[in-house]
């Protein structure tokens, strides 16, 4: 069943102290325009720079998922991308005042009740989905972890995990939908074990940690001078530490509580490759490191499948919505729809007929659409990602800067429909734009090319 995309009704605010840095950060939530994404908002820096929550971005996974883009950062971002997933919200601006996420209770839940506090609105525009249509296999030798996709009409999920300890050994969590997300994993709260404490707090990490914000499994007995060290750190000092517990005796809120943390961690790390998903998963022993690395894998797959045109469906920008962001005007508006857009890529039409001025002369009796045409069409294709970064695209021109690494595989006739895709080979930075781009006539590559735009605001 197709879905719209969703952002939220209104601001709303929330604080709380980021797990590793200690400090205070406010995080507005705001509502976003179709096809904007999930982007944060550095507000405590020059000029607010942006920071989208895609695969490409991601700088760290040490203890969570790092992003950076514009010469920003954003810290410890999982568990507020899965509630965002798990309220099935595709377009949303996060003002932050500090570099990392607050931790809160060490789960998705106080994100996802202060995001349903401001309302969900649905906007009338089709979610845009990754559909794989083979199973698509992914091993991960550095941390043993393996990831299966299977074609499906929805998302589902499960992980298997086995830390080989007494206290801690194999467990799993599973949703038959992302719609069980709040009742079965929202709440679930990440954990640690003892010894990794210490090492934390040597690396200068776990500021903002107590004992409300994660669950911590002991092992094994532990010496007196490092039980004083942990009260001191905790500012506990009736620490109970007792070999093969939790310590001070915390309450699991589900007995696998640490698998479906996993699983909770998997759904957050997966909303960096900018589409939700339709498919089966099985994760086995996910980590945040072996999880970008799957949402890399998918994304270099997206990149190079080709794109599905169903005549039928409403194209998220049909001619007359075209003009209105693209100064080009017949004969040199050689685009006819968007069928697909994000903050990262764009997919357009061209409908190539014999009526094109170009034919008249190019060739007779053997019509063959100019090679330098169809690089136009894949730029004006690109003009439409690049304005959708702006607020007012009709108040910008955009320019060709360079193109390179041009291949023509295949003639384009009359009768032909080409399809571009277009991806951001890096960050938009001050209105420069550098896009990889390849051009389809049916399931064939018949132009490759990359691209470099810049965009002005007309004086």
């Amino acid at each position: 069943m197709q879905k719209n995309q969703r952002t939220i009704k209104k601001e709303v605010v929330i604080y709380g102290s980021g797990l590793h840095t200690g400090l205070e950060t406010k995080v507005k939530f705001k509502p976003a325009q179709p096809f904007q994404g999930i982007t944060f908002v550095r507000s405590d820096l020059d000029n607010r720079p942006t920071i989208s929550a895609y695969g490409k971005n991601v700088i760290s996974t040490n203890r969570g998922t790092t992003l950076q883009e514009n010469g920003a950062i954003v810290k410890t971002t999982e568990h507020l991308l899965a509630a965002i997933a798990g309220l099935e919200i595709d377009n949303i601006f996060i003002e932050i005042d500090n570099e990392e996420i607050p931790i809160l209770d060490g789960s998705s839940d106080p994100f996802l009740k202060i995001l349903q506090s401001a309302g969900i609105k649905e906007e009338n525009i089709n979610k845009q989905y990754f559909n794989p249509k083979n199973k698509i296999e992914f091993y991960f030798e550095e941390t043993d972890s393996r990831y299966i996709l299977e074609p499906a009409d929805e998302f589902s999920a499960s992980v298997n995990v086995d830390y080989n300890t007494e206290i801690l050994g194999k467990s799993s969590a599973k949703i038959n939908s992302i719609s069980e997300f709040k009742k079965e994993l929202s709440s679930s709260r990440t954990f640690c074990f003892l010894h990794e404490i210490s090492e934390l707090a040597d690396n200068n990490l776990i500021k903002g940690g107590d004992l409300n914000n994660a669950i911590i499994f002991v092992e094994n007995k532990i010496k007196d001078i490092e039980v004083k060290k942990l009260q001191n750190l905790f500012n506990k000092k009736d620490l109970k530490i007792k070999e093969k517990r939790i310590l001070n005796d915390l309450k699991l809120r589900y007995k696998n509580e640490p698998a479906r943390h996993k699983l909770l961690d998997v759904i957050g790390d997966l909303t960096l490759l900018g589409n939700p998903i339709k498919g089966k998963l099985k994760v086995s022993k996910p980590g945040h490191k072996a999880n970008t690395e799957f949402v890399k894998k998918l994304l270099s797959i997206m990149k190079n499948t080709t794109p599905q045109y169903n005549v039928n469906e409403t194209p998220v920008k049909n001619i007359n919505e075209i003009m209105e962001i693209l100064p080009h005007r017949p004969p040199f508006l050689f685009l006819d729809k968007i069928i697909e857009l994000s903050n990262n890529h764009v997919v357009g039409v061209k409908n190539v007929t014999m009526n094109e001025d170009f034919f008249i002369g190019h060739f007779p009796k053997s019509p063959v659409m100019p090679g330098v045409l169809q690089i136009e069409a894949m730029a004006q294709a690109g003009g439409i990602l690049i304005l959708n970064t702006v607020p007012d695209p009709k108040n910008y021109l955009t320019y060709f800067m360079k193109i390179d690494n041009v291949k023509f595989k295949q003639k384009v006739i009359p009768g032909d429909t080409l399809i571009f895709r277009l991806d951001l080979a890096s960050p938009i930075r001050r209105g420069i734009c550098h896009m990889t781009g390849n051009a389809y006539v049916g399931d064939k590559i018949v132009m490759q090319a990359e691209l470099m735009a810049k965009i002005e605001k007309i004086k």
